[in-house]
């Protein structure tokens, strides 16, 4: 039987109906919101966007408990085996039988709809949260969110924006980490 996943809306401030409201949308990432890995970018825009969200006084963090997009901790870890072997994350995932991505965003939608939001600023690159999020009649302007490129990412980053279809940055800076 399949395991069901709580998924979580945390909020702040007063939700105003028809004002753009500041969303994140973000799959749980063990390693990198809690464990701080440098291999992927997820704990760095997560703390932007709550950042971003304090700063404006309100805002939306959907959490999905969608790990390693969608393959679960045990996937994740085989694939950060083959990752060492040489494959980027997406060749990885692919190798251990799953697809590129496994998530959906089905579900946000509804979430933000029934907190009274309709019209949203997402913090996002990711394209597919961003139709997701149409698709529900919701309006969305999209805000970059920021990659810091590490010497231990860059593929990582490199396989979202060309096999993924990850959209630009805000910025890419670039750290000795």
């Amino acid at each position: 039987m399949p395991q069901r996943k709580e998924h979580v809306a945390l909020t702040m401030g007063t939700l105003p109906r028809r004002a753009s409201v500041l969303v994140r949308i973000h799959s749980e990432c063990l390693t990198g919101d809690t464990l701080f890995s440098l291999r992927c970018d997820c704990g760095t825009q997560l703390r932007e966007a709550l950042q971003a969200i304090a700063a404006e006084g309100r805002g939306v963090l959907l959490y999905l408990r969608q790990e390693g997009r969608g393959i679960g901790l045990d996937g994740k870890i085989k694939a950060y085996a083959l990752q060492e072997a040489g494959l980027d994350t997406v060749a990885a995932n692919q190798a251990l039988g799953y697809a590129a991505d496994e998530r959906s965003y089905a579900i946000c939608g509804p979430m933000l709809k029934y907190l009274g939001v309709s019209n949203v600023r997402l913090m996002t690159n990711n394209p597919q949260k961003i139709a997701a999020l149409r698709s529900c009649g919701l309006a969305v302007t999209r805000i970059p969110i920021a990659s810091v490129r590490t010497s231990h990412n860059g593929q990582y980053l490199h396989a979202k924006r060309t096999k993924l279809g990850h959209l630009a940055p805000a910025s890419a800076r670039a750290t000795g980490r």
